[in-house]
């Protein structure tokens, strides 16, 4: 069983009208390790199958979820409870971000506190009645000309906050392809070979600029973060282009030195 003090918070859906939201609900809370869910009030009644269809995998959120007649009864062993809404209400409520929210509420459920958070009807929200049962309000900053969000995408986007902030996830990851970086000395003879090829097609000119040309070119090879293959690829690039142009040099001088024997026979 698990201890309360690593209880994540509840996911009460109050009133819902439609069971595919309710399984698209089951989905998102599953995505992000989360499984309690609680169903007040279903309009449709429950069980549902079209949530069920709907949840794809995600159904033993549903096989699991309770579901109650009131919303009183289902917050009642929750020591804090979010709701979320967009609407502005005349209620003297803390307002916070899901960001916030679920910086809260990891807090208070490290504290052994446990923690509901309530989603309102797809038509219409939540009413007064609803939120006189919670302590602060979630508001997503939207659109203000269209902030009316799917039942299941809110769910999704306070999912998201709680997973989020209990993971160590890097905010960037290179992906590498079954490759590693090229090191130091990989990138050095690249530009060594680079230099070689530019120096005899010319490149390096006029004199006195040629020595911060080369810096310039060394700064960008190591600022591109190549990848081994790529260095590779790099070098392949240059023997061929090198390859192609020795051969089409020795077919010219191939074909004057026919020129001149052809002229002098005349």
């Amino acid at each position: 069983m698990i201890p309360p003090a690593c209880l994540p918070p509840v996911f009460i859906l109050v009133r819902p009208q439609m069971g595919e939201n309710i399984g698209g609900a089951a989905r998102a809370m599953l995505n992000f390790g989360l499984d309690r869910m609680r169903i007040v009030d279903p309009r449709d009644g429950w069980p549902n199958p079209k949530a069920n269809a709907m949840a794809s995998g995600a159904g033993r959120v549903l096989d699991h979820a309770g579901v109650f007649s009131d919303l009183a009864r289902a917050v009642a062993d929750c020591d804090f409870v979010f709701a979320t809404t967009a609407r502005p209400r005349e209620m003297v409520k803390e307002v916070v971000t899901p960001e916030r929210a679920m910086a809260m509420a990891r807090a208070m459920a490290g504290a052994g506190k446990r923690i509901g958070i309530l989603f309102g009807p797809e038509r219409a929200g939540l009413e007064n009645a609803d939120l006189v049962h919670a302590n602060a309000i979630v508001t997503v900053p939207v659109n203000p000309e269209f902030f009316s969000l799917n039942l299941a995408q809110c769910v999704l986007l306070l999912a998201y906050e709680w997973g989020r902030q209990g993971a160590e996830v890097p905010q960037s990851v290179m992906g590498l392809a079954r490759t590693d970086f090229a090191s130091r000395e990989e990138v050095e003879r690249l530009g060594d070979h680079f230099e070689d090829r530019l120096e005899r097609a010319g490149f390096f000119f006029p004199a006195g600029k040629a020595e911060g040309m080369r810096l310039n070119l060394r700064n960008m090879w190591g600022r591109l973060g190549l990848t081994r293959a790529e260095v590779q690829t790099l070098h392949g690039m240059l023997r061929q282009i090198a390859w192609k142009l020795r051969g089409t040099e020795e077919a010219g001088t191939e074909g004057e030195s026919a020129d001149r024997e052809g002229g002098t026979g005349v």
